[in-house]
């Protein structure tokens, strides 16, 4: 097994208190979604409360991400349809990790 050791003992990430959490399974997601895709899930981990809900608009998204309104669309159209996040109109949910797990993983 490989021994590891912190690169900067001084800056060791601790997490405390933070909604902010990506489920270790997500590995396997990562391969099977694009850059729109990823930069979209990744704001709404960031952006999301306790239960996973957050509600920033189109605009602000496309702002924040840097990508076009079609990106977005595209993005989050692929998301509910991956099952890995729902839209209401009005609130995103991030949710729990579907069961299935993608073809791909890791890139290799």
């Amino acid at each position: 097994m490989i021994e590891k050791h912190p690169i900067n003992p001084l800056r060791i990430r601790k997490i405390t208190g933070s909604f902010a959490f990506i489920e270790h399974r997500f590995r396997s997601f990562i391969k099977t979604l694009t850059h729109q895709e990823l930069l979209l899930y990744f704001f709404l981990v960031l952006a999301a409360d306790q239960q996973g809900l957050s509600y920033y608009t189109a605009d602000r998204i496309c702002s924040c991400l840097k990508i076009s309104l079609k990106q977005y669309l595209k993005a989050r159209q692929s998301l509910i349809r991956k099952d890995l996040i729902a839209f209401d109109g009005r609130f995103f949910q991030v949710l729990s990790l579907p069961f299935f797990t993608p073809l791909g993983g890791l890139c290799d």
